[in-house]
């Protein structure tokens, strides 16, 4: 027993590095200016850093203030690290000069990752070098002793990493700052990817004062319908199994089937729902329907299907058919090459198991039904049947909301993007949200909220795409200075060169060759409906 649970903690930790922010937009900051903050103030400390413990009281406990010494590319701050009742471990930093705003960065998978992780220093400290004060939680739990979504079994906990902790954390870092400063805070910022950018949308959604401008990056904004997802494509490919080695062969079919379709032959699919990709008619089948390399059994195609079909539960859509894309390789982590299907869809590497197998298990286990069953066979979870059970969570965890008219009536600013070879969370997602807060609205929100949709970008970065921008400073532009973002720089960087730059296009716009000049340079690309 003792074995298992070392190698099942070793697991999680494994995934919620693979969904941590670091590895996903580190250009964030790229194209930063001072002049983006409006009214910026130099503001400096009226109280001592140490006197920050006195803010101690039933629910909010201040473990530490100390001033910690400038250091290359840090400056001088003082570091608030506490806990909110019951255990929402935060951290605040707050420079010796302050630029009057609060930058928050959100989490990764299921979160509970130490707040001390390289990856999530490096973030912090990127934004403290601007002279922003810089918070953020490990959402309520610690991922090395509760695994995936085992801390869910405490109600409250679940309620933390749902919502609560951002909301908690972002009001805790508001108050030591208004203790800390001779001056009042300006305008918050919140950036996140994944779950970070679910964190974000709720926040907008169920918190709307807490911040000014929100980034989300690939939000599991229909984190209920992404693991029955998850739970559907799985029982599929179990049934089927389609080894990793083959998934060359697919991604082949489909670029040669799709990347033609905007116009210009780039190794990118601009728009996958206009690829007219059929698995039955496109794919080589096995001579004699036996599993072969190179060719697909019935059982694999009908599989595929499944995936690129959507879920349906009594005939209707309930989550949105996968994007094709994300089956191309392309460079990770050691400069090897490998599909972005694994290890989420298919093993591979150092997965031993896909990993949505791992995240959806734990969902339904621990956070589904209520109450947690951890011995609970996901692959028995029937949608038809066992969908309505379900309410509790997707109330709770959801953030399918799209009546966001409080957060736009406060002028509150939204910029999202996505990738369109998302192999993690289905980008057709996002658009669907998008359409949603359009139609609940009544016209498209691009006065306060804009979807930017990466072709060839797998999980938060990465994959085949113009996966480098920056795209927090725009926003911080348009909450500042009421400039919307009419496009995004985007540029692909191998071995730290430029080789391709594109304009990201605001939805429902897309990116269009104007018919010569380099497919590698953005000037010969324009927006366009």
């Amino acid at each position: 027993m003792i074995r298992a649970r070392i190698r099942f903690s070793s697991l999680a930790v494994a995934i919620v590095l693979c969904a941590h922010p670091a590895a996903g937009q580190s250009a964030q900051f790229k194209n930063w200016n001072a002049s983006a903050l409006a009214d910026a103030v130099q503001s400096k400390p009226r109280a001592a850093c140490a006197s920050l413990g006195s803010l101690t009281g039933y629910e909010l406990a201040i473990i530490e203030a100390r001033v910690v010494s400038a250091a290359p590319n840090v400056p001088e701050h003082c570091r608030v690290l506490g806990q909110i009742q019951p255990e929402v471990r935060f951290e605040v930093l707050l420079p010796a000069v302050w630029n009057g705003h609060l930058y928050m960065f959100g989490n990764g998978g299921y979160a509970g990752e130490p707040l001390e992780a390289p990856g999530r220093v490096a973030i912090a400290r990127r934004a403290l070098a601007l002279g922003f004060a810089v918070t953020q939680t490990n959402t309520g739990h610690d991922a090395a002793a509760e695994p995936l979504g085992t801390f869910a079994v405490n109600s409250q906990k679940f309620l933390d990493y749902a919502f609560r902790a951002v909301h908690v954390t972002a009001l805790t870092a508001k108050r030591i700052l208004q203790t800390y400063y001779d001056s009042a805070l300006h305008h918050s910022y919140f950036d996140g990817c994944s779950t970070g950018g679910r964190q974000g949308l709720i926040s907008a959604q169920r918190f709307p004062e807490d911040f000014d401008g929100i980034l989300n990056g690939a939000p599991v904004l229909d984190f209920s319908g992404t693991m029955i997802g998850y739970n559907t494509y799985q029982r599929a490919l179990q049934a089927a199994p389609i080894a990793a080695a083959k998934l060359d062969v697919l991604a082949k079919a489909i670029y040669a089937k799709c990347d033609a379709t905007d116009g210009v032959t780039d190794q990118l699919v601009s728009d996958p729902r206009r690829c007219a990709f059929k698995p039955d008619a496109d794919l080589p089948k096995c001579a004699g329907d036996a599993d072969a390399p190179g060719c697909f059994t019935t059982a694999q195609i009908k599989a595929l299907d499944v995936v690129y079909g959507g879920v349906k539960r009594n005939g209707a859509e309930i989550f949105p058919g996968w994007a094709p894309g994300a089956e191309v390789a392309a460079p990770g982590p050691g400069g090897a090459s490998a599909s972005g299907w694994v290890p989420w869809f298919v093993a591979g590497g150092p997965a031993p198991t896909p990993i949505q197998v791992n995240f959806g298990q734990t969902f339904m286990r621990y956070m589904a039904f209520g109450r947690a069953n951890p011995n609970y066979d996901w692959m028995t979870f029937d949608v038809d049947a066992d969908y309505d059970k379900l309410q509790s969570a997707r109330t709770i965890l959801d953030a399918t909301n799209p009546d966001l008219s409080r957060f736009k009536a406060r002028g509150g600013k939204i910029v999202s993007y996505f990738g369109w070879a998302d192999p993690a969370l289905n980008p057709n997602m996002g658009v669907k949200y998008y359409e949603s807060v359009a139609k609940a609205l009544g016209s498209m929100p691009t006065d306060f909220y804009r979807l930017f949709m990466v072709p060839g970008m797998f999980h938060c970065g990465g994959g085949v795409g113009v996966n480098n921008f920056d795209a927090f400073t725009p926003l911080v532009e348009w909450v500042e200075h009421g400039k919307a973002p009419a496009s995004i720089a985007g540029a692909r960087v191998v071995d730290g060169k430029e080789v391709r730059t594109r304009p990201l296009c605001p939805y429902p716009e897309v990116v269009r060759y104007k018919g010569s000049g380099s497919v590698d340079e953005a000037s010969n690309f324009s927006c366009q409906r």
